[in-house]
């Protein structure tokens, strides 16, 4: 991160390929998989975070276009995940710092029981009809993605549920009786899987006509044309490019190591803002004996920078 304001301009391609996926399936040896994952990743160079549990697969790494190729070829020669489907985008440097494969109770965390996407799901819409869908004024559009994502992009028209986490998202569907006062509801996240089961959730309450984009905002970004768009802003990503715009280009937004949240121009000109202290979104919650600690971490963090070396708390 810089101390200035200026805010670097990406090339349009990358060396490395970035593959986001996930795939509900029933996965009870989801354990004894982790170890023969990681060490096929590891083998191939990759790095990035994939969670695995009994309900599937979800994660996003990054590599050679080889590398990808192996670990996604590795994959879908499981059983389980014969029909995995993945999404591309590039990076012009590695967006990763490490390679992490997660033992978890979910592999995108609701926190309500008895969802299950494999037996209940909304109607998945390409990337090409979701703008007659979500231009339809029988049609409620729902961002399921939390504050800070929808902080820097989001589809006009959209309905902002300001979630922190997604456990959030349950109880503000029930505190929202008005959702019902139209016939179709839509709803869309950064690749899709939030979709599955917020679509799943929503059939549970009763909702009829629920929708969901298929490939989420990164497939709609690749596929359809910047002019004929209907999305505002950029998508925030979970890796060091922080964010992608139309075409999947890397975008402008930096990261506050403080908070995790995607910094502007004008919050990088706030008065809060320290590189890897503060930023206008976390400055009021921090305390002095936070920035201390943060300031200490940012300063090992440029004396690795003037070695030549990647600090992991970068």
């Amino acid at each position: 991160m810089t101390d200035d304001l200026h805010i670097p301009r990406h090339e349009e391609g990358g060396t490395f390929c970035v593959a986001a996926l996930y795939h509900f399936a029933s996965f009870p040896r989801f354990e004894s998989f982790r170890e023969p994952l990681l060490a096929l990743c590891k083998a191939q160079g990759i790095m990035g975070t994939l969670l695995i549990a009994h309900e599937g697969i979800n994660g996003t790494v990054a590599g050679t276009d080889e590398g990808i190729a192996k670990m996604l070829a590795f994959l879908r020669a499981q059983p389980e995940f014969a029909n995995l489907e993945h999404k591309e985008s590039r990076a012009s440097k590695m967006p990763f710092l490490r390679m992490k494969v997660k033992l978890k109770k979910e592999i995108v965390t609701m926190g309500v029981e008895d969802i299950d996407p494999n037996k209940i799901v909304g109607t998945y819409v390409d990337p090409k009809d979701w703008n007659e869908l979500i231009s339809d004024p029988d049609t409620i559009l729902i961002d399921t993605r939390n504050d800070y994502e929808t902080a820097i992009g989001i589809f006009r028209g959209a309905v902002d549920p300001n979630t922190k986490t997604f456990r959030e998202f349950p109880d503000w569907v029930k505190n929202n009786p008005g959702l019902h006062n139209k016939p179709k509801i839509a709803m869309y996240c950064t690749g899709g899987i939030r979709c599955e089961k917020a679509t799943a959730f929503m059939k549970q309450q009763g909702f009829e006509d629920v929708y969901h984009l298929k490939g989420g905002i990164l497939k709609y970004l690749e596929n359809v044309p910047e002019e004929e768009s209907l999305w505002d802003g950029a998508c925030f990503v979970f890796d060091e490019r922080v964010s992608v715009t139309h075409g999947l280009k890397e975008g402008n937004h930096l990261l506050c190591h403080a908070c995790r949240h995607p910094i502007t121009a004008e919050e990088l000109a706030s008065p809060h803002y320290e590189a890897g202290v503060s930023c206008p979104n976390c400055y009021e919650t921090r305390t002095q004996e936070d920035r201390l600690r943060y300031r200490q971490r940012q300063k090992q963090i440029e004396l690795a920078k003037q070695r030549g070396e990647k600090h992991i708390g970068s």
